[in-house]
């Protein structure tokens, strides 16, 4: 006590054997060392794993959405990133946050068409304990709320439901979420990165999205371009995946060859650049240990028919068609030239001529 008030304490613990204490210190440090493993194993499954240098392209259409990536980088700003499915979006948003001042924090993927609609908002904004049935006891904090300090990355963002959208929107403007049966809210500072391959603005005049909502998100805009406009960017991701597959199967080929490339580069991927990884994954998996890589370990649809069968003039296959016929006839007659000529409704001079042409006289 000092002046009457406390001013500190002294605390006494009394144990009957040294073996209760050892126990109780070996208890404490296997807690201390569980809870540093999970902290971890969540920072470990939430962090971006690639950076801009993993955004391999020269084209100039690719090149100029980059920077505009990088420029978005360094604003605490939303993102909203479009383009079709398979076109690296995701790729983008890792390095939007590891290029940002949020590198540090953690970077938590939510798949929004991946949650029941009736799990999203436990799941988003985590919920308190007794507030429905089978809520865990003590509650479970959300997705926000895991990603606080750092970036939540919201993917096929054009999947989420009406009325979800309305509570996003809240912890856009508001920058809190309310746990579901909470009393009162929570601040929270997150960086949200949005990506669709919707069109929110078709979505948007159906009324199947907030035009609000469409804004917030839309503040910094980049789309992502197709693989069929960065044509010169196929060459160098060819390359790039039979490397990585190469290493992953432990087997090396000789490369590709320049007709097999041509192929690669003509076709028009409808499924950009994750089709294009599945194809060199696929050549490689036929391919045989130090073979070239050719048109013959690429699927039809790349090749097309007119590759995979030659092309033969209708002279040569008139040709044909009239020797083969000339022959069966001659059998169906015994080889009677006479009654040969009148069931082919020829001169018996033309039948002759023709059957000299394509050697048939003995």
């Amino acid at each position: 006590m000092k002046q009457g008030k406390i001013v500190g304490a002294v605390g006494k613990i009394l144990f009957k054997n040294v073996g209760q204490f050892t126990a109780l210190s070996k208890r404490v440090k296997s807690l201390e060392v569980e809870l540093k493993k999970y902290k971890g194993d969540f920072r470990e499954r939430n962090k971006a794993s690639y950076t801009f240098d993993h955004l391999m392209g020269k084209s100039p259409a690719f090149i100029e959405v980059k920077n505009r990536a990088r420029k978005a980088a360094k604003s605490d700003s939303n993102v909203l990133l479009l383009g079709e499915s398979g076109t690296g979006k995701e790729l983008f948003a890792h390095s939007i946050h590891n290029d940002s001042s949020r590198a540090m924090g953690v970077f938590v993927k939510v798949n929004c068409a991946a949650i029941p609609a009736e799990l999203l908002e436990s799941e988003l904004f985590g919920y308190e304990e007794g507030s429905f049935t089978g809520a865990k006891k003590g509650g479970k904090a959300g997705k926000f709320e895991a990603a606080d300090g750092g970036t939540i990355f919201l993917d096929e963002i054009g999947e989420l439901p009406m009325h979800m959208q309305v509570k996003l929107l809240r912890v856009l403007q508001e920058k809190e979420i309310e746990r579901v049966g909470a009393a009162g809210s929570t601040p929270i500072d997150v960086r949200v990165i949005a990506a669709t391959n919707r069109n929110l603005e078709e979505m948007v005049r159906k009324g199947e999205f907030r035009l609000d909502l469409y804004y917030r998100l839309k503040v910094m805009e980049i789309t992502v371009p197709p693989l069929k406009e960065r044509k010169e960017d196929i060459k160098i991701l060819v390359h790039h995946f039979m490397d990585k597959y190469q290493q992953i199967m432990k087997k090396q080929v000789k490369g590709i060859n320049d007709h097999a490339l041509r192929l690669l580069t003509i076709y028009s991927w409808p499924g950009n650049i994750r089709e294009l990884e599945n194809i060199i994954e696929r050549a490689l998996n036929i391919g045989d240990e130090g073979e070239v890589i050719t048109s013959e370990h690429l699927l039809e649809e790349i090749t097309g028919h007119k590759q995979m069968t030659p092309v033969r003039s209708l002279a040569e296959v008139m040709e044909e068609t009239e020797r083969n016929t000339i022959l069966a006839c001659l059998g169906m007659t015994q080889g009677n030239k006479s009654e040969t000529a009148k069931q082919l409704g020829v001169s018996r001079t033309t039948l002759y001529e023709k059957m000299n042409k394509y050697g048939l006289l003995s």
